[in-house]
This record gives C-alpha cells, sequence and structure tokens, in this order.
C-alpha cells in the first residue's frame, strides 16, 4: 500500500494560540474551512467541524476518558485519531493528521484532494 502524501498547511504559530477551551476543543481554519482541534494526553488531532449524523457542533462537544470526541446532539463517539464511529452507528468523522513544528502547529490534507472533497 502507497504511503499517504500531504499538503501541510499552518493553523496557527503555536499550540496556545489555538484557544482551547475547557472541554480541550478548539476551533481554527483549515484551507478557508472551519475544523476542530482536539486535545488529549498531550496529543492534538483534527477534526470536521461538524458530526456526520446530524450536523452537531463537534466544538460544543466533549472528550471522554478514552480519547473520543462526543457529539453534543446525539453523543456520537469518534476515535479522534482516525475518525472510526466508536458507538456503532457506522458514520465517519473526517480527520486529517497534525504536526507541530519549531515554527508552528501544521495540519496535513491529502496531496491532490480538492478543497471542496476533503471535508466529505
Amino acid at each position: 500500500m502507497a504511503e499517504k502524501k500531504y499538503t501541510w498547511h499552518k493553523i496557527a504559530d503555536h499550540i496556545s494560540e489555538l484557544g482551547f477551551a475547557d472541554n480541550n476543543i478548539a476551533v481554527t481554519e483549515l484551507a478557508g474551512k472551519k475544523i476542530c482541534i482536539g486535545k488529549f494526553n498531550e496529543s492534538i488531532f483534527a477534526f470536521a467541524y461538524k458530526c456526520p449524523h446530524a450536523g452537531g457542533v463537534l466544538a460544543e462537544g466533549y472528550i471522554d476518558a478514552l480519547g473520543n470526541v462526543v457529539c453534543p446532539l446525539h453523543r456520537y463517539k469518534y476515535d479522534m485519531k482516525n475518525g472510526r464511529n466508536v458507538s456503532g452507528e457506522g458514520y465517519f468523522l473526517k480527520n486529517w493528521p497534525v504536526e507541530i513544528r519549531e515554527d508552528g502547529v501544521y495540519a496535513g490534507m491529502e496531496a491532490g484532494s480538492g478543497i471542496w472533497n476533503i471535508f466529505r
């Protein structure tokens, strides 16, 4: 299987600029679209702003004790590392890799993915 190639986009100069709320979720932009950044056990993850089930704003949800983001509307849970729906409903949460570098925080989009299909 071929390794995925990413185009990296700077989302902040420093992790402290992301402004995490008490629920350890921040909102920022990737390629002009709102996304969420979740923090759990010293790791950060980038995932879609809205739940794929009913459009709940995930920044208004929370991160549970296992590191899953929980939608505020129907409590559907998603693994922030891979987007897998862990509460059994069969949905997939779009997510992106994140790197913290000396010059800032970056999120990666698959190379060749158009701006309109990266948020599906």
